[in-house]
């Protein structure tokens, strides 16, 4: 048996490199698949590690895998890496400050997310390099745009992940724990009205409004709301309005939906109703109507038997500590709130024991704790979360578990200024390096425990095979698309 403790520490001694990789690809802030300085980062870091990098991916250019060992196991190990819009912040304030005007940052934490992810590979490396070839292989892989784009699904489809026995990964939450139940399967759908010019007030005849066709359509679905599944979601956003002149009637206009439901079956069910009411606005306005996809990815299937392992070795890591520096940031934050969260943290409304959730009321002290320096307690569950995730189409192929570790201050809200401020702390850091150590344990125990790898992959079948097996929602025609990517 190995001593995994000798590869925990191995983390430590080499902390610096990962929460230098973190703080560098915050400072990036990368939209989806347009991560080119994170993934040139990740593939020289990697190269120099040892690993053997293929990029790009799946012809997705931000995209790449990195190996190292042979024979099997193989395990993969998910990064990602991209940004969201808006959400530029001053590392370390406690006050909404852009670090540029109008920029991008890193609100759901994939700077973090993907540097301990990345840390548990070179710690896995280190491991395999011991124990010698044949003993198992491991596999880091860079997945872009996970907040528009969803690379893992086109991996899923263009079948990168065939080989792979178990998929381990992490994401950035207010709570330390193991991730469990399911979530939303999404479709994203860009529609594109095109209609005719004229002067709004001289020839309102002659003009046919694609900004009408846009309204309309919303409106349609506002209406469709009452008529779906309540636990189902629908949003959208108008990504052009057709210009700024109100005196000439708009000949083009675009809006963004997302459509979410449990399964894949029931979302592209809704999909179709959404598609209906776009052709209908296009009808009742005259003008033209297209399509464009842009991102499918499914719910996620939950493994018991991973969980335990991974709680296993969270409950060995340990949770970070804090100083009271750190504390006060984050108490200053929380008091900051502008609508104050009442919620526990992490998602402990997928709780069922009523017993567990007072544990967790108990341990943050009624979610009043700034910073929650404590580990969840173990909940497997198949209650559904609203959002959505790529890690979905990864768990319908292979067994698949994930950690949450602390990266941000409690309550916080997702994808928030807040978020970003603290995902480059000493905070953040924090929790990259749990992160690394639980999932590097993990997969070590994987490596020497065959049965359990057995065992996870049995009760993925008895799952997986009774619901029909995956069902791709990323169509085979289908190429990752900005939505700056001209659409001709």
């Amino acid at each position: 048996m190995a001593d995994k403790q000798k590869y925990l520490h191995w983390l430590d001694e080499h902390a610096d490199i990962f929460s230098e990789v973190s703080d560098k690809i915050w400072e990036f802030a990368e939209l989806s698949l347009m991560e080119v300085q994170s993934c040139d980062l990740y593939v020289s870091k990697l190269r120099e590690m040892g690993f053997e990098v293929e990029t790009p991916l799946a012809n997705i250019q931000t995209g790449f895998k990195a190996t190292y060992g042979s024979g099997r196991p193989v395990i993969g190990i998910l990064a990602e890496y991209d940004a969201l819009t808006g959400l530029s912040q001053v590392a370390g304030s406690t006050k909404r400050e852009e670090l540029v005007k109008n920029g991008c940052g890193h609100g759901c934490g994939h700077n973090m997310l993907g540097a301990g992810a990345m840390a548990a590979a070179c710690a896995v490396k280190e491991y395999l390099q011991d124990v010698g070839p044949g003993h198992g292989t491991v596999i880091f892989f860079g997945c872009p745009g996970e907040e528009g784009g969803a690379a893992k699904a086109f991996y899923a489809r263009d079948h990168v992940f065939d080989g792979v026995d178990v998929a381990l990964t992490w994401h950035p939450g207010d709570n330390n724990g193991v991730q469990s139940g399911s979530c939303n399967s999404c479709i994203q759908t860009e529609y594109r009205f095109t209609g005719i010019a004229s002067h709004a007030a001289g020839s309102p005849e002659k003009g046919r409004s694609a900004l009408d066709a846009v309204e309309l359509m919303n409106i349609g679905v506002q209406f469709l709301r009452e008529h779906m599944p309540e636990k189902d979601r629908i949003h959208y956003a108008i990504t052009d309005a057709g210009g700024n002149s109100p005196n000439v009637v708009q000949p083009h206009a675009r809006v963004l939906y997302m459509v979410r439901s449990e399964w894949a079956k029931n979302v592209l069910a809704l999909q179709a109703r959404v598609d209906k009411i776009a052709e209908a606005a296009a009808m009742m306005t005259d003008t033209k109507v297209e399509k464009r996809f842009i991102d499918g990815l499914n719910n996620t299937v939950p493994n018991l038997v991973l969980e335990k392992l991974m709680y296993k070795n969270f409950q060995e890591v340990g949770v970070p500590h804090y100083t009271d520096e750190e504390i006060a940031y984050a108490q200053a934050i929380v008091d900051g709130y502008e609508l104050p969260s009442d919620k526990l943290p992490g998602k402990a409304d997928l709780y069922e024991d009523p017993e567990l959730q007072k544990e967790i009321a108990k341990l943050s002290d009624n979610g009043k704790k700034p910073l929650n320096d404590f580990l969840m307690p173990f909940n497997h569950t198949n209650k559904v979360s609203p959002g959505s995730t790529d890690v979905g189409d990864v768990s319908w192929l292979v067994p698949t578990v994930q950690a949450s570790a602390v990266g941000f201050v409690s309550g916080a809200p997702g994808h928030s200024w807040q978020n970003v401020s603290c995902g480059h702390t000493s905070i953040g850091h924090k929790g990259v390096l749990t992160a690394g150590k639980v999932i590097a344990a993990t997969a070590i125990d994987l490596y020497e425990q065959p049965e359990t790898i057995k065992a996870a992959k049995e009760e993925f079948e008895s799952i997986v095979g009774p619901a029909g097996g995956y069902c791709c929602l990323v169509p085979e025609d289908a190429v990752p698309t900005k939505l700056d990517d001209p659409w001709d």
